[in-house]
């Protein structure tokens, strides 16, 4: 009967599809756009890359664009990756340019996953899997069983490189520094948290600290701003594209070798 056709096609591709993202190249934390950038040009460059969002629609902040006004300005240096996503966009002033945020939302979604990239929604990842003080993989559990406090046991998706790409909030790089009693590449060791808003200073820094945060663990995006202590730089999201290409491109390179 269709209504079990329609179940029995649901289960059973599932489940094909998590079984084979168990094992990856590279496991991408939460689902802005950086993660997704990220994701996109690992996956052209053949790498085995899965991204886990707790939300129900990827995206992150850029969806809402500044305080739901659907549009968000980038800046020249970041014009080629609007490009390779192929988002309509048009000059506004100083190098500046406007986009619409849902368009351009659903651009990176789009060129992620039909690159070869796996996006999973309502995923939380609440640990990582930590062997020979390396960061090796990710814990998920689903969303609503953590919000509901539910005793359900995770399960283990093993990496040869995590990113945090949490946003403000750096999850994983928290995580990994408070059970494991770590140092991370910071001034203080630690996670040390975002400043007040410099559009500048902002975008520059999100660039320079997207970096290997510690052995395995990668970070990029806000989580980047958050954990080596610079400012927030607003709704401007050159810097956000910038730096998920910037992690990308570092991955690809150190699995070359």
């Amino acid at each position: 009967m269709i209504e079990t056709q329609v179940s029995k096609g649901i289960i059973s591709t599932y489940f094909e599809k998590l079984e084979k993202n168990l094992e990856l190249d590279v496991a991408i934390v939460g689902g802005g756009p950086s993660g997704i950038v990220a994701a996109y040009y690992l996956a052209k460059a053949g790498v085995r890359v899965a991204q886990f969002d707790r939300k129900l629609s990827p995206g992150g902040g850029m969806w809402g664009g500044a305080m739901m006004f659907n549009q968000i300005v980038f800046q020249e240096e970041a014009l080629d990756i609007v490009k390779d996503f192929n988002i309509n966009y048009e000059s506004y002033e100083d190098n500046l340019y406007v986009m619409d945020s849902i368009e351009s939302t659903s651009a990176l979604l789009y060129q992620a996953v039909h690159a070869g990239a796996t996006v999973f929604n309502c995923y939380s990842v609440e640990d990582v899997v930590f062997k020979n003080n390396e960061v090796r993989g990710v814990v998920v559990n689903w969303t609503p069983v953590l919000r509901e406090g539910l005793h359900v046991d995770p399960l283990n998706i093993m990496a040869k490189y995590v990113i945090d790409g949490t946003g403000h909030d750096s999850e994983v790089c928290k995580t990994v520094a408070r059970k494991n009693g770590i140092r991370l590449d910071t001034e203080t060791g630690g996670v040390i948290g975002e400043r007040s808003l410099d559009v500048v200073a902002g975008e520059d820094e999100v660039v320079k600290g997207t970096k290997e945060i510690y052995p395995g663990l990668y970070v990029c995006g806000m989580a980047a701003s958050a954990v080596s202590g610079t400012p927030r730089m607003g709704p401007i999201f050159g810097g956000m594209l910038m730096s998920g290409k910037k992690v990308a491109d570092m991955i690809i390179e150190r699995l070359k070798k």
